[in-house]
């Protein structure tokens, strides 16, 4: 299956021993993580931006794919830096978030520090509870991309949501949910106060729910869902440097 114009995987070799694993949304492309990739690059660490099974091709391809696919891509990906580099950190945004909170719970003091964006556990849309029986029926639905305030900026990803594959998602939630507590690493979350796809209540689930003793809270009031293309991108990726450099051994800083 031809993959989209700029929806291509990234990784970079880096020379600080830090590693970074960054997860792109649902529905979406590295795309939206590239600019942040490029900003830990600049800083000399090693990054890893998969494309997940099912996107950047078409919506129809997504819909034969699960969040076991999804979360297998990442997986893999962790496992690779984790063999290359000395501390390794995995950022994610929107259903991104959701596959890093997955990969803190199963790999616990391996993961060094998790920063999300806008992360998804849950929502409130009451279609969501009809998604099991709308798979067999429906096969999309009106798509969710380009929720960004920031004029002139277009996000890649699908103009349908593939409804079998959204089904797969809201399992993930939760299983994400339910294991909330086996988070315990330094967490930097990003939410954007206006958020048209995913609920303010999604951070707070996740602050409320993990272990981890330090939380970083990182309001985006300029921005709106996919901020790392927004207005607050440079804060973001900013915040995330001082974030790593906090919690990576002298050495590497």
């Amino acid at each position: 299956m031809p993959v989209l114009a700029g929806a291509e995987p990234f990784s970079h070799i880096g020379s600080t021993g830090v590693g970074v694993l960054l997860c792109h949304g649902f529905t979406g492309t590295p795309a939206s993580m590239r600019p942040w990739g490029a900003r830990l690059t600049e800083a000399g660490h090693a990054v890893r931006g998969p494309r997940l099974p099912g996107h950047g091709t078409t919506w129809q391809e997504m819909n034969r794919t699960r969040w076991q696919d999804w979360y297998g891509c990442v997986r893999t990906e962790f496992e690779a830096l984790r063999a290359e580099c000395e501390s390794v950190f995995v950022f994610g945004q929107s259903m991104g978030g959701t596959l890093t909170l997955r990969i803190a719970q199963e790999f616990g003091p391996a993961v060094s520090g998790l920063a999300l964006v806008n992360p998804s556990v849950t929502s409130l849309r009451r279609d969501v509870k009809l998604l099991p029986l709308l798979s067999r029926v429906v096969p999309s639905i009106k798509g969710v991309a380009g929720d960004i305030r920031k004029p002139g900026v277009a996000e890649l990803s699908y103009s349908r949501v593939p409804v079998r594959a959204a089904a797969s998602l809201a399992e993930l939630w939760r299983l994400t949910r339910a294991d909330l507590a086996k988070v315990t690493q330094p967490l930097l979350l990003a939410h954007s106060t206006v958020d048209h796809v995913v609920e303010p209540v999604n951070s707070e689930i996740v602050a409320r729910g993990v272990s981890s003793t330090e939380i970083t809270d990182l309001p985006l009031p300029d921005s709106f869902h996919v901020a790392t293309l927004d207005n607050d991108a440079p804060l973001i990726f900013e915040r995330s440097l001082e974030f790593i450099a906090a919690h990576t051994p002298a050495a590497a800083r």
